[in-house]
């Protein structure tokens, strides 16, 4: 059996302050750290040993994994960072408040951008210090891969092919395998995990700080699924 771990990080920075957060590089808030150190609880009390540890390239994400391995004591265990586990791109949305958009915009638009699978924000013009080619940490990746805005339907579009080349071959190496990573970047993955529509994926919610397991058999199907905070 193949177990893998998707986590979701701890409350941000920008989280608290209700912004769009997005690739923009924040750290954990206080609750977002308790919130990590808890998760860790969680897989001790459960006998979860991760074997590696896969995540975005944002310290949020980063920060999460970590702890939790620290409460683990699993801090040697091989730690593997890649882009293409980062949260969806939130385009020119990026910063602003989440409130005072939606008194821009309106509720309607909003939530569109927020919630629908393949509609994205408005994109970010290239010369704007927010978009991800000024950015040193994908100075080695063409700027024609990184993106400007990002829909869900974007975000699996980068997420899968991951899956396919990495994470998989990942799994027949650490057969318990914790990722640590985003709302959409993880609903990108329980979308492909578990043959959600695309129309259902929009009403999919993944908490954070809460270890979602999966039980996967040799051909890498959903034998088993459950939270270890509900399993308490």
């Amino acid at each position: 059996m193949k177990r893998l771990i998707l986590l979701r990080h701890g409350q941000s920075v920008w989280n608290l302050e209700n912004r769009f957060t997005g690739w923009h590089d924040v750290d954990l808030s206080d609750k977002g750290r308790d919130e990590a150190i808890a998760a860790g609880e969680l897989m001790h009390a459960a006998g979860i040993a991760p074997d590696a540890l896969y995540t975005s390239v944002l310290t949020r994400a980063i920060r999460t994994g970590f702890m939790g391995l620290d409460v683990l004591d699993r801090l040697w265990v091989p730690m593997i960072k890649d882009w293409r586990l980062n949260e969806r791109h939130y385009g020119a949305l990026t910063g602003l408040d989440k409130a005072e958009t939606a008194a821009q915009y309106g509720d309607e638009q909003v939530h569109i951008w927020r919630r629908s699978f393949a509609t994205p924000p408005p994109a970010l013009d290239s010369d704007d210090a927010r978009h991800p080619r000024h950015d040193p940490r994908y100075a080695d990746l063409d700027p024609a891969r990184l993106p400007a805005t990002e829909s869900l339907k974007d975000t699996l579009a980068r997420v899968l092919p991951y899956w396919e080349s990495d994470l998989v071959p990942a799994l027949e190496r650490y057969p318990t395998l914790l990722i640590a990573a985003h709302g959409n970047s993880l609903r990108a993955l329980v979308k492909h995990l578990e043959g959600i529509s695309d129309e259902d994926i929009t009403g999919v919610e993944i908490a954070t700080g809460d270890p979602l397991v999966y039980e996967l058999g040799d051909d890498f199907g959903v034998e088993r699924k459950y939270s270890l905070r509900e399993n308490t």
